[in-house]
Parts: structure tokens; sequence; C-alpha cells
């Protein structure tokens, strides 16, 4: 490995742990194309199995100081990832099974939907107080299991952590604030990114120099990302929106490029 790919593959990682301290996801989203075309690794299969190890490592990494912060609704996290697994198991399974090529176009597909959700302006009522307990699981669960599943499914197929589908989904069964809901969602994209690397792990999908790369770096970007995320707190949404506009662009190039 030379060392232009070992520099590259070190500031790729800092900007998956930069994204996933700020907003809480997206890091994995962006961890793909970033092997692939900033990196340089071959395997569309083998991009996915080493992003889904580094950004659950990454994901642990920024959960420890969301978690000091009592950013985090432990129960909710529990369930919605219990179901997550579930779904992650089932579609990496699927994923590798699809050709490269069309997998990588899919991929950039996925990216422009989630960008343009992110880009919806939601009205919503946030609950600071809310946990799952024997009073709310009624009203709870129905919500966290089926979307738990959903996205777990989303995120095994294309080997993403899915913190940009986890944090939406998250608001809407619960109604808890999106700082919750970030700090929340790292339970999440690290039993998720786990499922999905254990499996592509197992097929030899996983580049484990490059992946040791992501990590040291991507380390260094959660402490900036969490840092600057609270600095920054006041101008969530437009970093919400100018990550969405870079998503978009992300994934159309990738979808074209692959077409």
């Amino acid at each position: 490995m030379t060392a232009t790919a070992i520099v590259l593959a070190l500031l790729s990682g800092g900007v998956i742990g930069l994204v996933l301290g700020l907003v809480g996801g997206g890091g994995s989203i962006l961890a793909v194309p970033l092997l692939v075309y900033v990196v340089g690794v071959g395997s569309t299969h083998a991009a996915i199995g080493t992003a889904a190890v580094a950004v659950t490592a990454n994901a642990l990494a920024s959960l420890a100081g969301h978690a000091r912060s009592g950013m985090v609704k432990w129960r909710c996290a529990a369930v919605f990832a219990a179901a997550g697994v579930v779904g992650a198991a089932i579609g990496a399974e699927a994923g590798k099974a699809v050709d490269g090529t069309r997998l990588l176009m899919l991929f950039g597909l996925l990216m422009v939907g989630v960008g343009l959700s992110m880009l919806r302006t939601r009205s919503r009522t946030d609950d600071p107080d809310v946990r799952l307990s024997r009073t709310t699981a009624r009203v709870l669960l129905p919500r966290l299991v089926p979307l738990g599943l959903g996205v777990g499914l989303a995120a095994g197929f294309f080997g993403i952590g899915g913190g940009f589908l986890i944090v939406p989904a998250l608001i809407a069964a619960t109604a808890m604030p999106f700082a919750y809901a970030v700090g929340t969602s790292l339970v999440v994209v690290t039993a998720l990114g786990l499922t999905t690397a254990i499996s592509y792990a197992l097929s030899g999908y996983v580049d484990w120099l490059i992946t040791a790369l992501l990590v040291a770096g991507g380390i260094g970007g959660a402490v900036l990302g969490i840092t600057a995320g609270r600095r920054l707190s006041s101008r969530k949404a437009m970093m919400e929106k100018a990550f969405a506009v870079l998503v978009i662009a992300l994934g159309i190039y990738i979808a074209v490029g692959a077409t």
C-alpha cells in the first residue's frame, strides 16, 4: 500500500468520524464512495465490508462521548437495534448476491432518495422525557420494531450504519429531540454495522489494513465532530441541509458512473 493511499485512508476515516460525531449519521453513506473513489478499493463488495467494520468502530467511539453527556435513550435504542440486527443479517446476505456494479448504482439512488428526504421540512413536537416503560410500551413498540427492521434491511444490504435513516426513524417513533436521537442512533449504528461487518468478514470482503487506517482517522474525526456539534448546535438545521445537498450530489455521481 502506497504512502498516498495510507494518507487518503486516514483522511477518509477522519471524514467518516467527523460526520458521525457531528450529526449522528451520514458517515457510513460516505464511507463506500470514499473507499471506491478516493482510496481506490476495486471491489464494491470489499468496499462495503471494509466500510462496515470501520463505521462500527467509529460509531462506538462517537457513542462514548454522547453517552457521557447523557444523550442516549438506552431502552429505545435496544429495541430498535434488536429489530435492526435481524433485518441487517438478512439484508447483508441479499446484498452479497447482487452484482457489484448494480449494487453501486442502487447505492447511488439510495443516497439521492435519502438526501431529498433530509431536505423536507418536518413539523414535530419534541418530548425530551420520552422513555420506554410498561406504560409506554404499547405505543412505542409497534413503532420502533417495524422501523428498526426496515432500517436494518437497508443497512445490511448496502453495508451502511444507517444513522441517516435511524435518526429520523427514532424521532418519528418516539418524538425524542434531535440531540437525543443522534446519541441514541449511535447504539443502533454500532449494532447494525457489527452485524453487517461479521457477515462480510466471513465472506472475505474486508481489507483489514484499510479498516485500521479508517478507524485511526475516524477516532480523531469523531472527537472533532462531537466538539463542533456542541458549538454549532444552533446551526444544526443549516448543517443538515448542506449535508443533504452533498449526499444528493454524490448519489447522482455514483448512480450515473455505475450505469
